[in-house]
């Protein structure tokens, strides 16, 4: 039994690229403090990155969402610098979509007692992958710190975590 730490997303696209916003970049170094403790204390720790083709305008979610963004190969898809180097070593899950299958099934094959979910972005991603790691670990405790991810859309960003709560998700 363990903790884990799950790294949302934190891609340039969705700080200062296609997808970026104002206050996106305010959560880096306080993900980097995050990784540092877990890693201190010798938890696990993995990310994200969202993954998309050239194909991207044909898919449902490029339909939905017409910018294409995080596609594989460009300086969108990278990691923000500043988390580069400190995720260097760690566990990667490319997820073509919001929620990460592989990452639930991931999560499902461990025992973990808390799974913490940050990054980017909060009413999108973020919680998709909570909502996995919840239906993966029901009895693990699952954390969002709310000062660790962010959304474009401030009132969807409060109302995902009046979501979160809803389904037993701890908001810090």
């Amino acid at each position: 039994m363990g903790r884990l730490l799950v790294v949302v997303d934190m891609q340039n696209d969705f700080v200062d690229g296609a997808l970026g916003f104002e206050g996106a970049d305010k959560i880096i170094s306080g993900i980097a403090d995050k990784i540092r403790s877990y890693k201190e204390a010798g938890d696990e720790i993995v990310y994200t990155l969202d993954t998309h083709h050239e194909n991207y305008m044909q898919t449902q979610e490029g339909k939905n969402l017409p910018v294409p963004h995080c596609i594989k190969g460009s300086e969108g898809h990278a990691l923000v610098p500043a988390l580069k180097e400190i995720l260097d070593g760690c566990k990667c899950f490319e997820k073509p979509t919001f929620g990460s299958l592989e990452l639930g099934n991931y999560i499902n094959s461990k025992n973990y007692e808390s799974i913490e979910v940050c990054g980017l972005v909060s009413n999108i991603c973020v919680i998709s992958n909570a909502v996995m790691a919840k239906a993966a670990a029901p009895e693990a405790e699952i954390i969002v710190d709310s000062s660790l991810t962010d959304s474009f859309d401030k009132k969807l960003n409060e109302e995902t975590f009046d979501i979160l709560k809803g389904i037993q998700v701890t908001v810090l």
